[in-house]
């Protein structure tokens, strides 16, 4: 069973939609609040590999840009992969602002991130929107398309949070949103997974923020949509939170998260789920 779940018709195999629009005006404020607290010297402090704290921010700010439409990205090189191309525009943008003080960084953040929340606020979720590669889907139902957009602006926080000696944001509500949005990723993880029709696996995260998701093999593919019948799970994954969104991040690779893990069943199943990503990598 190798079927891709972008050739099946409607989106039910993506799960039950997700409303993210009312956590993006919080979100914001949360971001905000952390970036002008933040010491000058940490400005400049180790983010993610090859990025400061300046850096990721200048990148919120270029991803507010991109989706209302004031940033230009040019052109695919030739031979260019869609990951590459994003990778490239994304450094070419912090290049060109690496220059910008942080006080009209920030300033610059809560008018984009602002206008931004607004028309999420107002977003037709049934809608088709921008494809979402990490899931299978283009064009994605736009409550995946939002809810992808609200993970990047959560885990970027989060990277500077840790940048400045601040923990994961335990908050329950965004982190739940955050792993739903994150796991629906699974069926696509799992396309080239062969098993028989019916064949379930079941992810859980436990504790506040947590959530189980399951997905079954059928002819089309995996499916996140609910299933009938009462089958055991082949295979079950449990992770907790830190490790769980951390690896849908690639802040912890899949063998690490595997050791981790406490793993029921069919141990090859339970690999192939550990090798979800829910981001452009």
């Amino acid at each position: 069973m190798v079927a891709q779940p972008n050739d099946r018709p409607g989106f039910s195999w993506l799960g039950p939609p997700i409303d993210a629009r009312p956590l993006f005006e919080p979100e914001l404020g949360a971001l905000l609040g952390l970036l002008r607290g933040l010491r000058p010297g940490q400005w400049q402090a180790a983010a993610v590999p090859g990025w400061t704290v300046h850096d990721v921010a200048v990148h919120v700010l270029g991803d507010c840009s991109a989706r209302l439409g004031r940033r230009e990205f040019g052109a695919f090189a030739p031979g260019e992969t869609l990951e590459a191309f994003i990778h490239r525009a994304n450094q070419e943008w912090v290049d060109r602002h690496r220059d910008m003080d942080p006080a009209s960084l920030v300033d610059a953040l809560e008018e984009a991130g602002s206008e931004l929340a607004r028309r999420f606020a107002h977003a037709d979720l049934d809608a088709p929107a921008l494809g979402v590669s990490w899931a299978g889907a283009d064009p994605a139902p736009m409550w995946l398309d939002c809810a992808r957009e609200y993970t990047e602006y959560w885990t970027h926080r989060q990277q500077i949070r840790h940048a400045a000696g601040l923990g994961t944001d335990p908050e329950p509500r965004a982190l739940s949103l955050v792993l739903d949005t994150f796991m629906r990723a699974l069926p696509h993880t799992l396309r080239d997974t062969a098993a028989p029709d019916g064949t379930r696996v079941e992810v859980a995260v436990p504790g506040p923020g947590g959530g189980t998701w399951s997905v079954t093999a059928g002819p089309d593919g995996w499916s996140l949509a609910e299933e009938s019948g009462g089958r055991p799970a082949a295979a079950g994954v449990e992770l907790d939170a830190e490790t769980a969104w951390r690896l849908c991040t690639r802040g912890v690779q899949p063998a690490d998260a595997l050791d981790r893990a406490r793993l029921t069943g069919d141990r090859r199943l339970a690999g192939a789920v550990c090798r979800i990503v829910s981001i452009v990598y």
